[in-house]
Formats: structure tokens, C-alpha cells, sequence
């Protein structure tokens, strides 16, 4: 009997001690703390093909990926720039096509089937100074034994009347920024298309559109190309390219039989001023693509272009532990199946890289 009624005071104030106000903020607090600190073996910062991959082979290796798929990271939906093209035929297992956000809603519902935990914040800094990695988004950080940088690149587009997205615009219904994507759709088979830019890129998209297209104008600002020799002559010797120099576009209209699609432009003559109408079905612009890598700080080593540099047949970073793949590493052929090709990669690298720190589960250091 005595024993109890030392033993329950004590214990009343251990009661009144856990639930008062102040102790209840402060475990709360905690609480939210450490759901704001997460650990993994693998941080995933993107939301493209290459990002799905890798996460989706990560989480087969049992590495238990985390994700940040952003939330409109470079004024893009997650899922990248497949979610602004309507159609995509170029991708292998859909012989019909697919929309560009269903392919990258089932992209997103593999990795998570898989059990990658995926969240939709932007991803602002990381600090690659010391491992494990520290990786800070909107409102959680995430500390990582390694990290895959995939965070795509995004076409440089120039804005007019008509240009945009919506019923006043032909964003995607007859204006794009990938030839190789789109050039081959109904809707362009032999019809006058035009392409925007002087350098290599739209020397190869031009020619490219030679393939489907009646003929293909180049409208470039100035009087002459910065493209190379080589990939200027051969635009230049084709029968089916026309050059506008000293032009830009001014305004996009619809065609008259159809009035929800691309049916013509106005160019300027930057020298003369003189507005003209060119009927042209398609319009692509190639003047460029800006890699989404200013987050990182500087902290990786980028090309002059601003994309990340990966040694030779690998996805390895100047970080070791860092892996880079996709569009944000790759600027010569930015498709969804060689962004996807270097995400297995990225995800191979960096599960050989955890064996070899032995990170991995039943593993010590």
C-alpha cells in the first residue's frame, strides 16, 4: 500500500508532465522535424524519362529511391517536356502513339509501384561539399549516399502573337521545339514548314523536315549562319530549303479550313521593315535549349553551354557519387528513350558506386 502511493504521484506528474500544452508543441515540433529530415540511398531530382528510369531501377535494386518530381521546376508540369507534346510516336511499345502525359503518368505510376517515395516540391539547393549529400527542397531535406541529376533541359521558345499555349495560340498544334519529335505528324506531310535559327541545330531540323515537309523555310535574324561550314552547306544544297535572311515572325494565324491549327506567319524584313504572309503548316523553333542546372550551385562541372559534363560512357559527375542523365546532361540528342537509356544507367552507377562504399542494406561501413 505504501508502495502505490509513492508510485502515483509519480506517476500523475509524469502524466501531467507528457500532456501539457508546452510538451505537446514540442513533440509535435519534433515530429515535424523529422519528417522534414529524411535519409536515403538514392535522391532522384527530376520528373522526366530519365528520372522514372532511374528510379524505377533503383527501387527493383531495393535502394528505396526518394524523388522530387518539382512542382512547375522551370515553368514545366512534373513529368518535363513530354507533358507539353500531344503526341508522341517515337517511343518504343506504342505503335499507335501516346499522349505526352499519359506515357509520363505511367512513367510516374511504375516508379511508384516499385516503392519510390515521390515527392512533388522543387528541389532549390544541394550541398555535394560533403557525404552523405544534402539535398533541400521546398520544405524537407533529404540527405543522400549518392544523387541522380536529371532535371532535363528546356527549348528556348520566342514569344509573338500566337505563339502560346490556348485557343489564341499553336503551341503544339503546329508550333514546336523538337523536329525530330513532331516532324514526322500527319499534319505536316507535305506541307510548307519553317524553321527558326542559324545554328547547327537548325541546319539538322531543317533538313530533317525535308523528309515530310513541301518545303522547308529557314528564317534567321540575320545575314548569315553561326552553324558550322559543313551543316551550312548542306542546308544550303538542298532544293527543298529556302532561306528568309534578315527575318523574324511577327504573328502566327490559323488556316483557313481549319481554323484550330497552324495556317501561316508574318515575317518582318528586319532591314526593310516590309511585312509579308509565308503559308507554312508547321513552325519549329531551333535557337536552343537552356539546361535546368542553376540549382546546383556550381558544384558540378558544366560545359560552356551550361550542361552537365559526365565522363565518357557513364553517368558520372565531377562529384563522385553525383550521376547525371538525360536532357540536363545531353544536348545532342534529347529524346525520351535516350533520356530513359542514360536514367537505367544513372540508377546501374550509383547502385555499383553504393556497393563500393558499402552503403547498401546489411552493409557496414
Amino acid at each position: 500500500m505504501g508502495y502505490k502511493n509513492k508510485l502515483f504521484p509519480l506517476i500523475k506528474r509524469l502524466v501531467r508532465l507528457d500532456y501539457t500544452p508546452a510538451a505537446s508543441y514540442s513533440s509535435r515540433s519534433a515530429m515535424e522535424d523529422y519528417q522534414k529530415l529524411l535519409k536515403t540511398k538514392v535522391c532522384i531530382i527530376g520528373s522526366g524519362p530519365a528520372a522514372h528510369t532511374a528510379a524505377i531501377y533503383a527501387a527493383r535494386a531495393e535502394l528505396k529511391p526518394i524523388l522530387f518530381e518539382g512542382w512547375m521546376a522551370n515553368g514545366i508540369a512534373p513529368g518535363g517536356q513530354l507533358t507539353t507534346t500531344s503526341e508522341v510516336e517515337n517511343f518504343p511499345g506504342f505503335p499507335d502513339g501516346i499522349n505526352g502525359i499519359e506515357l509520363m503518368d505511367r512513367c510516374r505510376a511504375q516508379s511508384h509501384r516499385f516503392g519510390t517515395e515521390i515527392f512533388t516540391e522543387t528541389v532549390n539547393t544541394v550541398d555535394f561539399s560533403t557525404t552523405p549529400f544534402k539535398v533541400f527542397a521546398e520544405s524537407r531535406t533529404v540527405i543522400a549516399d549518392s544523387v541522380i541529376v536529371a532535371t532535363g533541359a528546356v527549348a528556348k521558345r520566342l514569344e509573338f502573337t500566337g505563339s502560346g499555349e490556348g485557343a489564341n495560340g499553336f503551341w503544339n498544334r503546329g508550333i514546336s521545339a523538337c523536329a525530330v519529335c513532331d516532324g514526322a505528324a500527319p499534319i505536316f506531310r507535305n506541307k510548307p514548314l519553317a524553321v527558326i535559327g542559324g545554328g547547327d541545330s537548325a541546319m539538322e531540323e531543317a533538313t530533317f523536315l525535308t523528309k515530310y515537309g513541301s518545303m522547308v523555310y529557314i528564317i534567321h535574324r540575320r545575314d548569315s549562319f553561326r552553324a558550322s561550314k559543313i551543316m551550312q552547306q548542306r542546308a544550303l544544297d538542298n532544293p527543298k530549303i529556302k532561306v528568309l535572311w534578315n527575318s523574324v515572325v511577327e504573328e502566327a494565324y490559323a488556316d483557313e479550313t481549319n481554323g484550330r491549327v497552324l495556317g501561316g506567319l508574318k515575317v518582318r524584313n528586319v532591314v526593310t521593315g516590309e511585312v509579308s504572309n509565308l503559308k507554312a503548316s508547321g513552325l519549329f523553333f531551333a535557337i536552343g535549349h537552356e539546361p535546368a542546372t542553376k540549382f546546383l550551385g556550381g558544384q558540378l562541372e558544366l560545359d560552356s553551354d551550361g550542361y552537365v559534363v559526365t565522363k565518357p560512357g557513364t553517368t558520372k559527375t565531377s562529384v563522385r557519387g553525383v550521376f547525371a542523365a538525360g536532357d540536363v546532361q545531353d544536348k545532342k540528342y534529347r529524346q525520351a528513350v535516350t533520356a530513359a537509356g542514360t536514367g537505367c544507367m544513372a540508377a546501374l552507377d550509383a547502385e555499383h558506386y553504393l556497393q563500393e562504399i558499402g552503403s547498401q542494406e546489411g552493409k557496414k561501413d
